[in-house]
């Protein structure tokens, strides 16, 4: 069972349900992300699926354009763990 703590962002579940809906592996989605100008790894995209890795602005907006669906899309409809996943930005 995922840890509350370990949550870093929300997006995560619906990046790798894009993902393979898409046909990629993870392999082949950085590397189109990297074509797209983001310098990621397929470990980094691993950490963003498993939700250890925090995503920023920008990249929602790559990972949007790259796997063509609206930004909007890649936020789950009803989230259930938002207030873990705020904590985790406090300083």
């Amino acid at each position: 069972m995922e840890q509350a703590k370990n949550k870093q962002n929300l997006v995560g579940p619906v990046v790798r349900r894009l993902r393979i809906a898409s046909g990629l592996s993870q392999e082949e989605l950085a590397a189109r992300l990297q074509i797209a100008g983001w310098d990621i790894t397929r470990a980094g995209l691993s950490k963003i699926e498993a939700r250890i890795r925090r995503v920023n602005d920008a990249e929602i907006l790559i990972l949007a354009k790259v796997l063509e669906c609206a930004v909007h899309d890649l936020f789950p409809d009803r989230p259930k763990d938002i207030a873990a996943v705020l904590r985790q930005g406090r300083n």
